[in-house]
C-alpha cells in the first residue's frame, strides 16, 4: 500500500512539473491559457461565445476541449459553454456537442479520481464538496448518480470525481451520467439558440444567481449536517 501510494505521489510531481513547465516556458502556450482562464473568470456569455467562435472551423473541437477542461479544473461555469455552442451551431447540434463533451470531462474526472485517489480528488474540488456527495452514496447507492445529475445545485464535476472514489464500475456510471445530463443539456441548449441582446445577459444572469443560490444552499446543509454531528458526539 505504501508503495502504491509513493507511486500515485510521484506521478502527480510530475504532471504538475511538466505542465508548470510547459505553462512557463512556451508562451503561446501562457498566453492561450490566460485567455481560456479569463474567459471562464468574465462570466460572460459574448465574451465565451465569441472565444469559441474565433477558431473558425476548429471551434467545435476547441469548445469541445474546453468542456473537459471545465470539469477537470471544477468549478467552472459549464452552462456558459453549452449556452455558447447552442447560438453558434444551432440548438440541436449544440446540445450534441455539449452533452458529448461533458461526458468525456465526466470520464475523464472519474478516472483521475480512481487512479490517483481521493487526495487528488479533493485538491482539484474541494473536500466538503466531496464529503457532501459521500453522503448521498451512503444513502442512495448506485442511485446517487442519476439522482445528482438530475439536481441542478449539485456540482456535475464534484460527482464524478466523487464516483471515481467508490467501487462503482465505469459501465454504470457512465450510463447513469447520460441519462441524468440529457434533460439539462436540452433544456440550456434550446434556451441558448434562442439567445439574443438583452435576453442573453437576462438569462446568464438568471442562471449566475440560480448557481450562487444554489452553492448557498448546499454549504449551509453541509453546516448543519457538521452541527448536528457534533452535538450528537457530545451528548
Amino acid at each position: 500500500m505504501k508503495q502504491k501510494n509513493w507511486v500515485k505521489k510521484v506521478i502527480i510531481l510530475v504532471i504538475v512539473l511538466v505542465c508548470a513547465a510547459v505553462y512557463f516556458l512556451v508562451p503561446p502556450v501562457k498566453s492561450s491559457m490566460n485567455r481560456v482562464f479569463g474567459m471562464f473568470a468574465s462570466g460572460d456569455f459574448d465574451v465565451v461565445r465569441n472565444f469559441v467562435a474565433s477558431y473558425g472551423a476548429w471551434a467545435a473541437l476547441v469548445s469541445f476541449m474546453l468542456m473537459i477542461f471545465q470539469s477537470v479544473a471544477a468549478p467552472l461555469p459549464a452552462f456558459l459553454l453549452t449556452l455558447a455552442n447552442a447560438n453558434l451551431f444551432g440548438w440541436w447540434q449544440g446540445a450534441i456537442l455539449s452533452w458529448s463533451s461533458a461526458m468525456a470531462g465526466a470520464a475523464v474526472c472519474f478516472f483521475i479520481a480512481r487512479i490517483l485517489g481521493r487526495d487528488v480528488a479533493e485538491g482539484l474540488t474541494s473536500k466538503a464538496g466531496i464529503a457532501q456527495i459521500d453522503t448521498f452514496f451512503e444513502k442512495y447507492g448506485r442511485n446517487t448518480i442519476l439522482i445528482c445529475r438530475l439536481l441542478p445545485f449539485v456540482s456535475f464535476d464534484i460527482v464524478s470525481y466523487a464516483a471515481g472514489l467508490t467501487s462503482m464500475s465505469f459501465k454504470s456510471f457512465f450510463i447513469a451520467t447520460g441519462i441524468g445530463q440529457l434533460p439539462a443539456t436540452i433544456v440550456y441548449s434550446y434556451v441558448g439558440g434562442m439567445l439574443t441582446g438583452g435576453a442573453q445577459l437576462l438569462m446568464t444572469g438568471l442562471l449566475i444567481l440560480f448557481a450562487l443560490s444554489a452553492l448557498i444552499v448546499m454549504l449551509r446543509k453541509i453546516y448543519m449536517d457538521r452541527q448536528g454531528k457534533q452535538k450528537g458526539g457530545n451528548e
